[in-house]
């Protein structure tokens, strides 16, 4: 499985983990009951689906071996394998974190340095 997983959340939210020291999820994850995030293969598709035209996100990498056992992949859209955190993400494991903007195409600018 991919070593590093992406998160895309809001900003705001991102500012409240960061002063928390975790982060706990979005209103989907905590429905959901774990908190969503993409391999690399699958994180444009998921900005396209679920954040069309929103601004103010950010893009953040994991790294997902430093998450053990609560990270599951698990079967989801289209049958693929995503990962699921079952608890809190600390803020240890994230690799980075970028703005995610909108482009004149209003479609989201993934960072260079993405695969």
């Amino acid at each position: 499985m991919a070593r590093t997983i992406y998160k895309i959340c809001p900003n705001v939210l991102w500012s409240e983990a960061e002063r928390a020291g975790v982060f706990r999820g979005a209103p989907v994850d905590a429905r959901d009951g774990f908190i969503h995030f993409s391999s690399a293969t699958q994180v444009r598709d998921t900005a396209t689906r679920y954040f069309a035209g929103a601004e103010d996100l950010m893009l953040i990498a994991v790294d997902a071996d430093a998450l053990g056992d609560a990270l599951k992949w698990e079967v989801s859209r289209g049958g693929d394998l995503f990962p699921h955190l079952y608890g809190d993400l600390p803020l240890a494991a994230v690799l980075w974190v970028r703005p995610l903007p909108l482009g004149i195409d209003q479609q989201h600018v993934f960072p260079e340095l993405m695969p």
